[in-house]
């Protein structure tokens, strides 16, 4: 019986004393969603990768706004979120303890506005976004003679881009026809 004891008081603690003293998580412990709307350009990648639908994008045209939300009520942490976000605007933290009273305080949301094109005024993308395709461009080392001419594409939406950049049909028909005729010379 002694030796019993003795191996016991060696053994030391065998349960963890939660909820009474923080539970230790290991550092790769997936947990609630942190999100940061400073840094999200609401360019939808987290939506698109969401396996449980948990998170939603909605753009509303007529307030020229993007609504973005998560519904914790629906994460089941995998973290696709986390990897696709171009700005880690989302990262998953330790935190574990998500019980709450209300359903409401289930659901995050941030809303963002859109950008209106310069040509025909409709609201098209994010102003945020817009935004960080130029800051990428200058980083990359656009020369300052593109930067306006990027800035006036990027800040025009994809019809009106369509539409500048289609050619006229029979200088399109032309184009083609020449293109074939100095491939047929050639052979």
């Amino acid at each position: 019986m002694f030796k019993l004891l003795k191996t016991i008081a060696k053994a030391g603690e065998s349960t963890a004393k939660y909820p009474f003293a923080p539970y230790p998580v290991s550092d790769d412990f997936r947990g609630k969603p942190e999100y940061q709307p400073k840094q999200c350009i609401s360019c939808a990648a987290c939506t698109r990768a969401c396996p449980a639908n948990a998170l939603i994008m909605e753009t509303n045209t007529a307030d020229n706004s993007r609504r973005w939300q998560l519904s914790l009520a629906r994460c089941i942490y995998c973290g696709r979120c986390e990897e696709v976000c171009p700005t880690g605007a989302i990262k998953l933290s330790q935190d574990f303890e998500l019980a709450v009273g209300n359903k409401a305080d289930l659901y995050q949301e941030a809303v963002f506005e859109l950008s209106s094109c310069v040509q025909c005024g409709v609201a098209f993308a994010p102003q945020k976004a817009v935004k960080y395709a130029l800051d990428l461009l200058v980083q990359a080392g656009l020369p300052t003679e593109q930067l306006e001419s990027r800035t006036q594409q990027l800040n025009t939406c994809p019809e009106c881009r369509r539409k500048a950049n289609m050619l006229e049909g029979d200088g399109l028909m032309q184009r083609n026809t020449m293109s074939q005729e100095t491939v047929n010379e050639r052979n």
